[in-house]
Formats: structure tokens, C-alpha cells, sequence
């Protein structure tokens, strides 16, 4: 008898670590977290000592970033939806004197991403090719995110009320370290070619920029309002 109940208690004793422990391991190593709905991260590349691309003319292209990024914040904010600037002036995030501050840049960029924990993070940057023929907005997403390939086509679509005639698809990328690094879905939006004149001249240019925010505004505000999108913390395999 004695034995039996000895035997009764092992069992419980068993039964109520491995509770422990399951309970312990979705605690600590969960890959997937809450995300916060309606929360948007909005990205304008380059900044201060790094000015990202300079077109014809001697277009910059850190002064565009912020402009348009600037643009859709204000559309946003007026949809009720909260924005997040990684910044919003002309310097870079690490600051100018750290060592190393395009990396440091980029890592802050994401840290602000990652701890903000949007629905969508966009990141606004204009595009730049040897060939000054070639054209068009472009959307870029990771490659083994479903949620950020999902976003990119909306985005791509979007992007259409401002060139209809784009014949761009939205373009998968496991190189970018922001898109490898973010951990909720994240896409790249090229408003266009810094090398070509006409897309350098129409990204100069206050109406087309007006046209471009609208555009990703709208972009946005589908991708987030779709029931089935955000929610969770993406688990990027590979990514380093």
C-alpha cells in the first residue's frame, strides 16, 4: 500500500514539472509576441553624414526620405493610426561621431523597430541604377516573411496611382539588414530612380510627392486594416 502511494505522489511530481517547464519555455523562448495593432513605423532612410544616394541634379536622397516619410505621417495621423518616426530631422541615429555609424545607424534603426513592435514597419529610400533608362517605384520585402510579401504586393499596387504604366513587381530580398533583422513585417519602398532625370525631377517635386505619400498611405492602411495581417512577432529563420 505504502508503495502504491509512493508511487501515486512520483506521478504527480512528474506530471507537475513537466507543466513547470512547458509553461517556463513559452515564457522565455516564445518566438512569437504581440504585436501592437494600428502602430506603424515609418523609416526614413539615411540621414545626416550619410546621404544615401545623390541623383541627377545633385538630388539627395536623405532629403527626400524624410520629406515623403514626413508626408504620409501627417495622412496617417489623420486615419487614427499611430505613427512611429525612426527619425525626424537631418542627422543620423548613432550620431555623427560615433565609430562606425552607418552600422550603429542601421542597428538603432532596428532596435527602435523591434521595441516599438508595429504592425508594418515601412522604410522610405529612392532607388539609383548605372543605366539612367531605368524607372519605377519598387517594393522590397524578406524573403521568408509571407506577412512582408503580402504587404510589398499591396504596397506595389499601391504605388500604381502614381504610375500606372510601372510594370515593377514587388521583390523579394534576404540580404538587407533591416529587412533581416526587424521582427515584425517589414518593406523597403524605392519612390523611384535618383539616376533617371524624369523620376529625379518628379521626386523633386512637392505635388509628386504629395502623390507618392498618398499613395503609401493608402498602401498602409490596407495592409493594416486587413483582419488576417500583424498580430505576432515574425520567427526569421536564417536570419543573422
Amino acid at each position: 500500500m505504502k508503495k502504491k502511494i509512493e508511487l501515486v505522489v512520483l506521478i504527480f511530481l512528474v506530471a507537475g514539472l513537466a507543466v513547470i517547464n512547458k509553461n517556463l519555455e513559452e515564457q522565455v523562448s516564445s518566438p512569437k509576441i504581440t504585436v501592437r495593432k494600428n502602430t506603424v513605423v515609418l523609416d526614413a532612410g539615411h540621414g545626416g553624414g550619410d546621404p544615401g544616394k545623390v541623383g541627377v541634379g545633385d538630388v539627395v536622397e536623405k532629403e527626400i526620405n524624410l520629406t515623403v516619410a514626413k508626408k504620409v505621417e501627417q495622412l496617417l495621423k489623420k486615419k487614427k493610426v499611430k505613427v512611429i518616426m525612426t527619425r525626424t530631422e537631418d542627422a543620423m541615429l548613432a550620431g555623427e561621431g560615433s565609430t562606425g555609424t552607418k552600422a550603429a545607424d542601421m542597428k538603432e534603426r532596428v532596435r527602435i523597430i523591434n521595441d516599438e513592435a508595429p504592425q508594418l514597419a515601412v522604410s522610405i529610400h529612392q532607388n539609383s541604377y548605372q543605366d539612367a533608362v531605368v524607372h519605377g517605384a519598387q517594393v522590397f520585402y524578406y524573403s521568408g516573411s509571407p506577412e512582408g510579401e503580402a504587404a510589398a504586393k499591396v504596397m506595389q499596387n499601391a504605388l500604381l496611382a502614381v504610375d500606372a504604366d510601372n510594370a515593377r513587381q514587388a521583390k523579394a530580398n534576404n540580404t538587407y539588414y533591416l529587412l533581416k533583422r526587424t521582427e515584425v513585417p517589414t518593406i523597403i519602398v524605392e519612390c523611384g530612380f535618383l539616376s533617371n532625370p524624369e523620376d529625379a525631377a518628379n521626386l523633386c517635386n512637392e505635388a509628386y510627392q504629395d502623390k507618392v505619400a498618398e499613395s503609401i498611405c493608402k498602401g498602409i492602411l490596407e495592409i493594416i486594416h486587413k483582419e488576417s495581417f500583424g498580430g505576432k512577432r515574425e520567427k526569421k529563420s536564417g536570419a543573422s
